[in-house]
């Protein structure tokens, strides 16, 4: 049985006909780390709001273990469901200690007991030297598991964490991915993660919720998502890739296209015969020229650091948008030149 529960939970603003979450069925193990992904206005926020207590669905049931919090004949104040939040702004109170900020929501707790907790929440995150220091004394990184450990420090069911690496830069983020995830499972913390970048829900998650329009359009594990994304939207959002369309052959692999036949790592189901396949570009390998199955003219090279991404003008299709293809960057190419390549299976998908 799932750890939470939501079930058809729903909410509308100010009385407006679209839903800001619609119909939302999710389960989630206890110890797994979940992230909502997607972009803004979706509803991830909003779904995590509603969990916390903050906000109220329209409709709906959201259960925490074996205790109901929300249905339509209770719900419980945020303070009585074992949630720790960690805000986007760590809201950390700059006029008292570390220590002591973890130490405010332990205020039914014994003092000597506070004090404890509040020092081994310290060591889990690795800060407990820092413990007479102000918040202004700390970098956003070690803000961050601050907030991590106040967070932690009731012993929450939960802990719900909104975009909380959206305000690191670049290098300090990626260290602070793996912090995060590290702590919470030493802590075997179920945790909820709000963001809208692929990376950062890549790297932490279990599994990754991506939503649209307050919809679920996939919940699979990083790995599976990527390669075999649901639909379209899931496919774009999660990274570059080529959307083309063709007609699936009797043996339910191989699908003909306008850039030839492409095949597929496995037989399909073959309900429809018109197909739309998602080719991630990093599954276009170049090779020698005349070894390759496909071939075309290259008409855009960018940089980004660890790979070249091509812009490939199909010789078997002049009217199709470019196929985007990566290539290592020791490969000299130039624009204008004549490109082979073949499509790896494995990186080759039906989307809806």
């Amino acid at each position: 049985m799932s750890f939470i529960h939501l079930e058809q939970v729903s909410k509308f603003f100010n009385k407006s006909l679209q839903p800001a979450v619609d119909t939302l069925d999710l389960e989630i193990e206890q110890g797994e780390i979940i992230t909502l992904l997607g972009p803004s206005g979706c509803g991830k926020t909003t779904t995590l709001r509603m969990i916390a207590g903050f906000e109220q669905p329209s409709t709906g049931k959201i259960s925490i273990g074996d205790q109901v919090v929300y249905d339509d004949h209770r719900s419980l104040p945020p303070e009585k469901r074992g949630i720790g939040m960690v805000f986007q702004d760590y809201a950390l109170f700059p006029h008292l200690t570390i220590e002591k900020n973890v130490m405010f929501g332990l205020n039914k707790w014994k003092r000597s007991e506070r004090k404890e907790r509040a020092l081994e929440v310290l060591e889990l995150v690795g800060l407990a030297e820092y413990a007479n220091r102000l918040p202004s004394e700390l970098s956003g990184g070690q803000q961050q598991r601050v907030a991590l450990a106040r967070a932690l420090a009731p012993r929450p069911h939960v802990v719900l964490m909104d975009e909380p690496f959206s305000n690191l830069d670049a290098g300090l983020r990626e260290k602070m991915r793996f912090d995060v995830t590290n702590i919470l499972r030493k802590a075997n913390t179920t945790a909820i993660i709000v963001t809208h970048d692929q990376k950062d829900a890549f790297a932490v998650s279990d599994k990754v919720v991506v939503m649209k329009d307050g919809v679920i359009q996939q919940v699979a594990s990083p790995r599976d998502m990527y390669r075999c994304p649901k639909n379209c939207f899931v496919a774009q959002f999660l990274g570059k890739t080529n959307l083309i369309t063709g007609k699936l052959e009797k043996d339910l692999k191989h699908v003909t296209t306008t850039i030839g036949t492409v095949c597929l790592p496995n037989q399909t189901d073959g309900m429809c015969e018109n197909v739309k396949l998602s080719i991630r570009p990093e599954g276009c390998q170049i090779v020698a020229e005349g070894e390759g199955s496909y071939c075309g003219t290259v008409d855009r090279v960018t940089y980004s650091g660890e790979y070249q991404e091509l812009y490939v003008n199909l010789q078997s299709d002049p009217s199709a948008e470019p196929m985007v293809i990566y290539a290592p960057m020791e490969q000299d190419i130039e624009v204008g030149s004549v490109v082979s390549f073949n499509i790896k299976s494995d990186l080759v998908c039906v989307v809806e």
